[in-house]
């Protein structure tokens, strides 16, 4: 019992140190170092045009000055609402260049959530793509924005890719009129011509950073305000558990940047250790399967409905794998059977490594236990990363369990968040100082541990479930659904789905009168596209005269699971 001692990582690597040496800056400084240091190595690539490191510190500095010329100031906020493309890259740390914090949210939310994540975060201005325009304005005037600024994935891309990009998917993007209170980002950055010095703003390691979204334990949405330190001990921890990594490695950069796996694992770990990101805006298995061999990356990361997506296209028969040195699979449960046949899948690929399964949350930006690459243990999500520290206690307790007995997982180390946004209580509850001082995170996740220090996942103590590798808390969606004038109640559930792992599903009690019809099914659905994000819709709304009841009167939501 008591903290885990990190042998494992020692045993595995003998180059690994026991502690890290923490940078003790900010996220673009930690970056400007490795542009300093490799000026003309590959930053990232996007569709086909590379950027050097070089090329992308001016960016992040013209981006910072045209942020300055528009009035973002030290500690306001920006939103970011975009896919992996270089805009995004560049506006990420040049909001940190410029003191402010960077509100990152999913570009495909509901027009609603939208304008909760602008008002929770109190921002200034945002930053989203021509094909998000419309639900963006739809809402603006219900927000504190200044300014919208406005991407398009047209503006990075080489002439003739361009050309092709516009003959297919850029026909299909709605006009902006021409006088729409926007900032096209060209004419942006043309406005760093504007701010000539004193743009810069230090901050420091502790100094807030990031907002990143997630249910945290209670399942209703919550801004995780996460620090430079955070970002930078993640960077440092990922590289420090991988030292087969070399600068100039690639990572497939598919996991998105609003997503701490994506931001801090395939984006900034990279960047700030000269490695080389391989941006994807839109996940396809097809478009991921080909730039795994195009780039011959080595190292890539997602979800197990990517690894299950890959494992069914035909085209990757001949695709030699052998470049890889690490593939991590988190954001959901691995089952035994898929890990077994994408190692052999790579096996057959000529990959001489297998798929790496981790675990984290977001109130810890992310990652923060992962296996080893030479030891495996069956059913075990690894070991902390460096210099992180997991017990296993009574749920909502500080008593620790001994080893292989369930209990509530639970995280310190340099990466836990600074606390929820506008919400002290939840932030109590969830961050607690224990009798050894340190600061510990209360997962809401069951788990034990065994006696050389390997974690086990056993399930959520809070109710959610996990999409393609998004969480879904069904008490946001029921809350949506209810307020529908047809609704009586409702009860959200995740079904199985063999490429989802799990996919939402709705059963609906009518109110007096309103008749169970596919019109009426229809009508709701068109009212849950207004608020409810794409990942987390209904696939099915089934009608049902009565919800069952647990004893006590409450939905009983596992009995519907078993329907």
């Amino acid at each position: 019992m008591g903290m885990i001692v990190k042998t494992p990582w020692i045993a595995s690597f003998g180059n690994v140190p026991p502690h890290l040496d923490y940078f003790n800056g900010s996220l673009f400084e930690m970056v400007e170092k490795m542009a300093e240091k490799y000026p003309d190595k590959i930053a990232f690539d996007f569709m086909g045009r590379a950027t050097t490191y070089r090329s992308f510190a001016e960016g992040v500095k013209k981006c910072a000055k045209a942020l300055k010329t528009i009035g973002v100031r030290e500690n306001d906020r920006v939103t970011i609402a975009m896919p992996n493309c270089p805009q995004a890259i560049y506006a990420f740390y040049a909001i940190n260049l410029v003191g402010a914090v960077a509100n990152m949210i999913h570009p495909l939310s509901a027009e609603k959530e939208i304008e909760f994540y602008l008002n929770e975060s109190e921002s200034v201005t945002a930053l989203t793509l021509d094909r998000f325009y419309g639900k963006f304005e739809a809402i603006r005037h219900n927000t504190k924005l200044t300014n919208i600024i406005i991407a398009s994935v047209k503006d990075e891309l080489s002439k003739p890719i361009r050309a092709g990009y516009m003959l297919t998917e850029g026909r299909k993007i709605q006009k902006i009129p021409k006088d729409a209170p926007i900032i096209r980002w060209n004419d942006f950055m043309k406005l760093s011509r504007c701010c000539f010095y004193n743009y810069k703003v230090a901050k420091k390691a502790e100094d807030p950073a990031v907002i990143l979204y997630s249910g945290g334990t209670t399942g209703t949405t919550k801004g995780i305000v996460l620090t430079n330190r955070n970002f930078n001990a993640l960077a440092q921890q990922v590289i420090g558990a991988n030292p087969m990594f070399c600068a100039g490695d690639r990572m497939l950069a598919a996991m998105p940047i609003f997503h701490g796996f994506g931001l801090g694992v395939c984006i900034h770990a990279m960047l700030s250790h000269g490695g080389r990101c391989v941006l994807v805006p839109r996940f396809t298995a097809k478009s991921y399967a080909k730039l795994i061999s195009k780039y011959k990356c080595n190292f890539i990361a997602g979800v197990p409905t990517l690894y299950e997506a890959i494992l069914r296209l035909p085209n990757m028969a001949k695709s030699d794998l052998s470049s890889l040195k690490g593939v991590f699979s988190g954001g959901d449960s691995l089952s035994a059977e898929l890990a077994e046949r994408f190692n052999t899948f790579l096996r057959e690929h000529k990959s001489t490594v297998i798929i790496r399964e981790g675990y984290g949350t977001t109130e810890t930006v992310n990652a923060c236990c992962l296996m080893p690459a030479h030891i495996f243990k069956q059913g075990s999500i690894g070991i902390p990363l460096p210099d992180t520290y997991i017990k296993i206690v009574k749920p909502d307790t500080d008593i620790e369990l001994p080893y292989g007995e369930e209990g509530e997982i639970l995280i310190s180390g340099p990466t836990v968040m600074q606390g929820y946004l506008n919400n002290a209580e939840e932030t109590a509850k969830t961050l607690r100082i224990h009798a050894d001082g340190r600061m510990w995170v209360y997962t809401g996740d069951l788990g034990s541990m065994d006696n050389e220090g390997f974690v086990y996942f056993h399930g959520r103590a809070k109710r959610m479930i996990v999409s393609s590798g998004y969480n879904v808390y069904p008490l946001q969606i029921e809350n949506i659904l209810n307020a529908h004038k047809y609704v009586e109640s409702s009860c959200v559930i995740g079904v199985p789905d063999a490429y989802k792992m799990h996919k939402v599903k709705a059963f609906v009690t009518l109110k007096h009168g309103v008749p169970a019809t596919e019109k009426t099914k229809e009508e709701i659905l068109a009212y849950c596209r207004k608020n409810i994000a794409k990942y987390a819709m209904p696939c099915e709304i089934e009608f049902i005269e009565e919800l069952p009841k647990t004893l006590v009167g409450k939905v009983d939501y596992r009995k519907l699971e078993m329907v």
